[in-house]
C-alpha cells in the first residue's frame, strides 16, 4: 500500500511555493467543508477599487490582502460559532470511556463525514470490487461541490488511491462525492445503514462530504466508535491517515491534522469544520502499548481544538490499559424491520438445521383433504 510511504516521498518533493501558494495554503488549512465564505472574501478583495490600485496603495500589498482575508475569516468563524464543545476519550484496547463531555449531544460532523466515506471505500477494496489503480469517473454533480476541493472536471477521472489521499489531506468535497457515486450510484446510499451496523445509533448522513446540512448529525461517542472501527477493520488502509503531504498534479497538499508529527504516537485520523459545527477532530494515539481514540467537536478555532486534544491525550494516555484486553469494535448486521417466524425443526434431523452440511433428504408429510361447500 503506497499510503504508508507517500508522506515521506512527497515531503522531499515539497519545496518553496510563491505567494499565491502561501495564500491558497492559508485557506486550505482551515479544513472546511464550507470554504465558500473564504472564496467570497477573495472575490471582494480582488474587486475592491479595481484590485490592483488597492494593492499598490499599500506597502507589500499582497501580504496586506492576505492578512485581511485571514483576519476576516477568523472573525467570521468565532462570531458564527454556536455549539458547545463535546468530547470523549476511549481506551481503544478495552473500549472503556476514560473521559467525556456531552458525548451524546447531537452535533454536525462536517468533514468527519469522510471517515465513513473512506470506510465504505476500504470495504470495496477489501472485497476486490475496486483496486487502488481503479479510475473513478467524475460527474457534473461531483465537480460542482463547494470548496475545499481538488477542482475535478466533469467527465474526468481520479484513481482510488489519489481519491483516498485527497479526502484525507485536502478533505476534498468533489472527490468524496465522486467516490460515493461510483461505489453506490448515489451520494449517500448505505452510509446511515452502515453507521447503524457499527453501533453509531445517533448518526445520520445525508451527504458524503460533510458540507452543511441540518439533517447531517452525529455525536462524539459515535465518531469514537467509527474512529476505532475503521482502523481495526482495515489496518492496512488506515495507514493512509498518516499521510503528511500528498502531491497531486505537481501540487503539494498538506494534511490539515496538525497533530501528526507533533504529538508522540498520533497516527491519524481526520479534521472537520463548518460554521455550524465548529472545529472537529478525531485522533488516534498509540504510545508504549497504550491506545486511545479521542474526539473533540465544536472547537472555537483550529488552534483551540488542537490544544484541547493535546490536553485530553496528555491527561488520559497513562490511564489507558497496556495491550488489548477487551473486545474489538464489531460490525453488526443491519436491523431488519420485521423478523420472519421461527420454524420448528424435527428433533434429530440435522439435514433441516441452518448451517448443516448434510445432503437434503425428503421429509414425509401427511396430506389431509377437506370437502368445502360451494358459496352462493
Amino acid at each position: 500500500m503506497a499510503c504508508a510511504r507517500s508522506g515521506a516521498q512527497s515531503g522531499l518533493r515539497y519545496g518553496l511555493f510563491g505567494l499565491v501558494a502561501v495564500v491558497a495554503g492559508a485557506t486550505v488549512s482551515i479544513d472546511p467543508a464550507d470554504a465558500r465564505h473564504h472564496w467570497s472574501g477573495y472575490k471582494h478583495a480582488a474587486h475592491h477599487r479595481n484590485g490592483h490600485k488597492h494593492v499598490a496603495h499599500h506597502r507589500n500589498g499582497y501580504r496586506h490582502v492576505a492578512h485581511r482575508i485571514a483576519r476576516a475569516g477568523r472573525s467570521a468563524h468565532v462570531e458564527s460559532y454556536s455549539p458547545s464543545s463535546a468530547s470523549i476519550v476511549i481506551d481503544a484496547n478495552t473500549g472503556s470511556v476514560l473521559q467525556a463531555l456531552n458525548p451524546d449531544a447531537l452535533r454536525h460532523p462536517a468533514s468527519l463525514t469522510k471517515i465513513m466515506t473512506l470506510y465504505l471505500l476500504f470495504e470495496q477494496i477489501e472485497a476486490g470490487k475496486v483496486r487502488l489503480d481503479t479510475p473513478l469517473s467524475v460527474s457534473v454533480h461531483a465537480s460542482e461541490q463547494a470548496p475545499t476541493k481538488l477542482g475535478l472536471k466533469p467527465g474526468g477521472m481520479i484513481t482510488v488511491e489519489d481519491a483516498i489521499k485527497a479526502m484525507i489531506t485536502r478533505s476534498a468535497n468533489d472527490v468524496a462525492v465522486a467516490v460515493a457515486e461510483n461505489l453506490a450510484g448515489d451520494e449517500v446510499q448505505f452510509m446511515s445503514q452502515k453507521a447503524l451496523s457499527l453501533g453509531m445509533t445517533r448518526t445520520t448522513y445525508v451527504n458524503a462530504s460533510g458540507l452543511p446540512d441540518d439533517n447531517q448529525i452525529t455525536t462524539a461517542r459515535d465518531q469514537a466508535v467509527l474512529g476505532r472501527a475503521i482502523q481495526e477493520r482495515f489496518p492496512r488502509y488506515y495507514k493512509c491517515f498518516s499521510t503528511a503531504v500528498f502531491v497531486y498534479h505537481g501540487q503539494a497538499i498538506r494534511n490539515h491534522n496538525h497533530l501528526l508529527g507533533s504529538v508522540e504516537g498520533v497516527d491519524g485520523i481526520k479534521t472537520g469544520f463548518t460554521r455550524a459545527s465548529g472545529f472537529n477532530l478525531v485522533t488516534s494515539v498509540r504510545r508504549g502499548g497504550r491506545y486511545l481514540v479521542a474526539v473533540v467537536l465544536g472547537g472555537r478555532t483550529s488552534a483551540q481544538r488542537d490544544a484541547h486534544m493535546r490536553e485530553l491525550i496528555s491527561s488520559n494516555i497513562k490511564l489507558a490499559s497496556l495491550g488489548q484486553v477487551g473486545p474489538v469494535a464489531v460490525e453488526k448486521a443491519p436491523v431488519k424491520a420485521a423478523r420472519p417466524p421461527q420454524v420448528a425443526f424435527p428433533e434429530g434431523d440435522a439435514a433441516l438445521r441452518p448451517g448443516s452440511t448434510e445432503p437434503i433428504r425428503p421429509l414425509l408429510v401427511k396430506t389431509v383433504t377437506y370437502r368445502t361447500a360451494t358459496l352462493r
